[in-house]
């Protein structure tokens, strides 16, 4: 878990496209990402 002010550890993840794209990719700009459970699981 962070604290207030912390930051987010770097990762990647895959686009919507198959693109892998990384936090650091964003570096001094604005990101909003959305997380949410796959279809038919717990979550």
């Amino acid at each position: 878990m962070l604290n207030v002010g912390e930051k987010a550890p770097d990762f990647r993840l895959k686009t919507d496209e198959g693109k892998e794209v990384s936090l650091e990719d964003f570096r001094g700009k604005r990101a909003l990402l959305y997380f949410f459970p796959k279809a038919n699981t717990p979550g």
